[in-house]
């Protein structure tokens, strides 16, 4: 139903074929971003995470995985990966794969580390906030294919951005920097996936605080763009005057005056007798 709904107003609006693969990806990906954080937010819902934030080191290791929460993580890995033959199908220019990829393996590398490390629930708790954001931007990004004048979603998205990263930086630093290093339990045991040791815990902190200081640089670059292009687009045209050279009206009026000053001249009367004598 979507990738036809697509097609229609693609044929309808007209688009180049930049702004047709760019309007596909958006209606592709807030379909997805939408329906994982209805699904997140259930399961924090049901499993108390929302009421009690503090479950996220007090439970940790988990003893056993809930089944919603497991299917949750499988199918979120199986959709990043399917994005890789997906950059093929939907025949992404070249200069764009770089970008994909590096967008598509930061998603694997940490919801794989999350689920591999037992971090399963910081994981969904840091995905459903970040999920609800890029949600807002590619319905925005959508809007504005349809009527550039809208800029409205932009606007709130860039705020919602900002407050994302330093929730997830909050919550990352406060379950495993001091929650998880506050555990009696801290040895490294593959039989029950207790992970909370000190090399793992730092190794957790920097990927997550190297990750949403790239995304911050991107997001700054990203407005810097955008209020350039808004600024030219909105810079007022100067008319310029006709410039009249002083030296040439001056000669040209010179000209004039001697001109009459001679006409005049040759019909005097001192002429006229000179002419008939």
């Amino acid at each position: 139903m979507l990738p036809s709904l697509q097609q229609k107003i693609n044929r309808r609006m007209h688009f180049s074929k930049t702004k047709h693969s760019k309007f596909n990806e958006s209606g592709q990906l807030s379909a997805f971003y939408l329906f994982s954080c209805i699904w997140g937010t259930f399961i924090l819902v049901s499993e108390n995470y929302i009421s009690d934030p503090t479950i996220l080191w007090r439970s940790y290791p988990p003893n056993l995985m809930t089944f919603q929460v497991k299917f949750f993580y499988i199918l979120q890995l199986a959709y990043w990966f399917h994005a890789f033959p997906e950059l093929y199908f939907q025949k992404t220019k070249k200069e764009d794969i770089p970008r994909q990829l590096v967008y598509i393996g930061l998603y694997l590398f940490h919801i794989a580390g999350a689920y591999l490390l037992n971090l399963n629930h910081l994981g969904l708790v840091l995905l459903v906030p970040h999920y609800f954001v890029e949600f807002l931007f590619h319905i925005s990004r959508l809007f504005y294919f349809t009527d550039e004048k809208y800029q409205k979603g932009f606007s709130l998205w860039a705020v919602l951005f900002v407050l994302g990263r330093l929730l997830t930086l909050i919550l990352s630093v406060l379950t495993v920097g001091f929650g998880l290093a506050r555990a009696e339990n801290q040895k490294l045991d593959f039989s029950t996936g207790n992970f909370n040791v000190l090399g793992v815990r730092i190794a957790v902190l920097a990927s997550i605080c190297i990750t949403q200081a790239f995304m911050m640089w991107k997001f700054i670059n990203f407005q810097l763009r955008r209020w350039r292009e808004h600024s030219t687009f909105q810079a007022p045209t100067v008319k310029k005057k006709p410039t009249v050279t002083k030296g040439r009206s001056r000669k040209g009026t010179e000209n004039g005056v001697n001109g009459t000053v001679t006409s005049n001249g040759a019909d005097s009367p001192r002429n006229r007798k000179e002419k008939s004598s």
